[in-house]
């Protein structure tokens, strides 16, 4: 009954409560990343969504325009050159993800899920096949989020996607949930660049 339908009213109801709470942040938002930097404010990227469809996932731009396209930041040999002045305090705040909200709303993610795959992490998504982790919709965090993130091994971070599957549940959902908000107020388990310093990622 959770899985079925309870979760998905659950994430409708806090998106959109969620949405207009924030509503003046991300109109503050939208105004500074258009003053400092030229582009879009929003950034549109292709991800793997329920049953491997596909979905346009949306963030805060927070990347030149010149930047390499369909490329993890933490793949980048320089990162830094490309984020913006505004986008280094976006990515470090964890605020560039708030347009997801929208992607809840719309029905393509859940606040806890798997976290959605780029179209082009083939080896992710296939190990996520042997765990049914590409049979549920991806989320804003999941419990490979808050248990290490880009420090995962490719193995490693589909297996918890998988053990996310196999305990789905409203009490699971809250601890993720909760372990979410510290991981962003720690910044743990974040890297970015070639070279591994700790950032912000751009998954």
């Amino acid at each position: 009954m959770y899985t079925k339908y309870i979760k998905r009213l659950i994430d409708f109801i806090l998106s959109l409560l969620g949405t207009i709470i924030l509503s003046p942040i991300l109109l503050i938002l939208i105004l500074l990343i258009k003053i400092t930097s030229p582009g879009p404010v929003f950034f549109k990227q292709k991800r793997v969504g329920i049953h491997k469809t596909y979905f346009n996932i949306y963030k805060f731009r927070t990347m030149r325009i010149d930047t390499p396209k369909d490329t993890p930041t933490h793949l980048l040999d320089n990162p830094d050159q490309y984020i913006t002045s505004i986008g280094k305090f976006l990515r470090k705040t964890s605020l560039d993800e708030l347009p997801q909200l929208f992607n809840i709303l719309k029905g393509d993610m859940a606040i806890v899920g798997p976290r959605p795959a780029l179209w082009n992490q083939y080896d992710l998504i296939e190990e996520r096949d042997k765990y049914n982790a590409n049979d549920i919709l991806p989320g804003l965090t999941g419990w490979a989020q808050v248990n290490g993130r880009d420090e995962l091994e490719i193995d490693v971070k589909a297996k918890l996607d998988g053990d996310y599957v196999k305990n789905m549940s409203f009490g699971f959902d809250c601890k993720c949930f909760w372990m979410t908000i510290t991981s962003v107020l720690k910044h743990e388990g974040v890297v970015e660049g070639g070279t591994g310093t700790m950032h912000k990622n751009k998954q």
